[in-house]
């Protein structure tokens, strides 16, 4: 079948199917207000620990093998939401300040088992208070009520988003 030669197709704005920034603007955005929340924290988190010389990220390592003893670093990655990239670097950067050991696996010679050394939980110790005012300082502007509701809600948009994109990596990376 041919087309008429008058007839134009409509563009996506004319179809409703691309909105106007001014109609959707960033500060509405969820996407955008996550990550602005994360920098802030980020923000908090490094003036109220800044005597750790510790990163948000390298502290949830150091608190996942606080709380499950001896972890691959597989597992480690997972439990963090990390890739194994990432996740080696940060290994490698507590390692050389000796805050975690690293051995082979007696199970498995190919992976890298990780614990904390006394230096790790003592550094863990001591920044514990400070790494709970960052978390409190950015929450503080709510009361109590709102803290609770957007934890739960966080959570529960974590965990079903979690569950959707381990699927999606699954298939991407042809896993059954």
């Amino acid at each position: 079948m041919v087309k008429p030669a008058n007839k134009r197709r409509k563009t996506k704005s004319e179809l409703g199917l691309v909105s106007k920034s001014a109609d959707w603007p960033l500060s509405a955005r969820p996407g955008f207000l996550v990550r602005r929340l994360h920098q802030i924290h980020i923000s908090l988190f490094m003036e109220a620990c800044a005597e750790f010389r510790i990163t948000p990220l390298q502290y949830s390592v150091l608190s996942i093998l606080a709380a499950s003893g001896p972890t691959d670093q597989t597992k480690l990655a997972a439990a963090v939401a990390l890739d194994r990239t990432t996740t080696t670097g940060i290994v490698k950067r507590l390692h050389a300040r000796r805050l975690m050991r690293r051995m082979t696996s007696e199970k498995d010679r190919r992976a890298q088992l990780c614990s904390l050394t006394a230096a790790g939980k003592s550094l863990l110790m001591h920044k514990e208070l400070s790494a709970r005012k960052a978390h409190q300082d950015t929450l503080a502007p709510l009361n109590r009520y709102e803290r609770t509701a957007l934890l739960q809600l966080l959570g529960r948009l974590v965990s079903i988003h979690n569950e959707r994109t381990q699927q999606s990596d699954a298939i991407f990376l042809g896993k059954p």
